[in-house]
This record gives structure tokens, C-alpha cells and sequence, in this order.
């Protein structure tokens, strides 16, 4: 898995496991919301800090967005859909 999709299915896997709506964490990280769904989908790099930032919103240190998935996990599902505020 390239790098880029790598990150992306981490930062969902983790949002998601921690029940936490893109919108929420890009509060807590201070990063757009739509720029979370951009990298939730491989659509943008993010840089070290950003990759900081979400990493410390999360509660997780930056080296869980490089987890390699085992062969048979299946990709995280997302979250109920519309946008809610904890």
C-alpha cells in the first residue's frame, strides 16, 4: 500500500475507533474539515505538522498513520452520516 493510502486509512481507522466525526477532529486539530475528508480519502499529503496535529487530537503518536492493515482486515466503515457535535 502506497504511503498516501496508507495514512488515509489509518487517520479513519483511528477517527472512527474513537467515534469522533471529521468535524470534530478537525476542530481538536485545527485543520479544515474538508481537508480531513481529503486526506481521509488519499486526496491531499499532508505535511509532518498536520500529520502532528491529527495525531495528537487522536491521542496517538504519528507512527500509527504507517500501520500496515493485516491481509484480511477490511477498510474502516464510516461513521453515522451527518454532522453532530459532541
Amino acid at each position: 500500500m502506497e504511503a498516501q493510502a496508507l495514512v488515509a486509512w489509518n487517520l479513519r481507522r483511528l477517527r472512527v475507533a474513537k467515534d469522533i466525526s471529521q468535524d470534530d477532529l478537525a476542530l481538536q486539530a485545527e485543520v479544515d474539515r474538508a481537508y480531513v475528508g481529503y486526506v481521509e480519502r488519499a486526496k491531499r499529503n499532508p505535511t509532518v505538522g498536520t500529520l502532528e496535529k491529527l495525531a495528537d487530537a487522536l491521542g496517538v503518536h504519528i507512527s500509527a498513520f504507517f500501520v500496515e492493515p493485516e491481509a484480511e482486515q477490511l477498510p474502516p466503515q464510516p461513521l453515522r452520516g451527518g454532522r453532530r457535535r459532541r
